[in-house]
């Protein structure tokens, strides 16, 4: 079971992904607040699996209580489910520690998808903001580093931007999942990151990765 914390000062879309996430019969709602003191003290007393949390809070930045989360429930892991799409705040939210990033426009599917993968150890990312940053980076025209990852790696990595799990991956590729795993944990080692949401913004900024035909799609 996972067990789910929502933080929103909106009571009607709490109440309302309250309901909807609690139909799934692997999520558990276990409680929500709305303002910063009852979100961290919540947070610390249940101890969650994972937590939807909003930017937009009422006395608080919600990337401020982010960064206290992770102090108060190491083992948290953070969705940002939120109406702002600017790439700053973006970036400072995987820099913190979230574990994923979703626009509230995002349909429910969706919101339940990003929670079960994020359950799983992946992260998962509004397919508009993997795209911004691409587009972002490409006007710059910055070069990218030196990797030094095998073709194989980068098969690998290109796959991950493209937000297909490790299950997906071993399939696409004809390897086992474990193959996919070990490739992931070396890719993470020689680009010096510590997520899969991580990855995939250093994979963008120093252009290692082509656009995916998904996200060529939304413009």
């Amino acid at each position: 079971m996972i067990n789910v914390y929502l933080i929103d000062d909106h009571t009607v879309l709490r109440d309302g992904l309250k309901n909807i996430l609690n139909m799934e019969k692997d999520i558990n709602v276990i409680g929500g607040s709305s303002s910063e003191f009852d979100a961290k003290t919540g947070t610390q007393k249940y101890q969650p699996d994972i937590i939807l949390l909003d930017i937009n809070m009422p006395n608080k930045n919600g990337l401020q209580l982010l960064d206290e989360i992770k102090v108060v429930s190491p083992e948290t892991k953070v969705l940002i489910l939120t109406m702002f799409s600017q790439e700053d705040y973006f970036y400072q939210a995987i820099e913190l520690g979230a574990e994923g990033y979703l626009l509230k426009d995002a349909p429910t599917n969706q919101v339940i998808e990003a929670i079960y993968a994020i359950d799983r150890g992946e992260s998962y990312i509004h397919p508009m903001m993997t795209k911004k940053l691409l587009d972002l980076h490409q006007r710059k025209n910055e070069k990218p580093h030196a990797n030094e990852l095998t073709s194989r790696e980068k098969e690998v990595l290109q796959l991950v931007v493209e937000g297909l799990s490790n299950k997906e991956i071993a399939e696409s590729l004809f390897i086992s999942e474990t193959t996919v795993k070990i490739h992931v944990s070396h890719i993470f080692k020689k680009m010096k990151v510590k997520s899969r949401s991580q990855l995939i913004i250093h994979a963008v900024k120093n252009r290692l990765v082509s656009i995916p035909p998904t996200l060529d799609s939304l413009d």
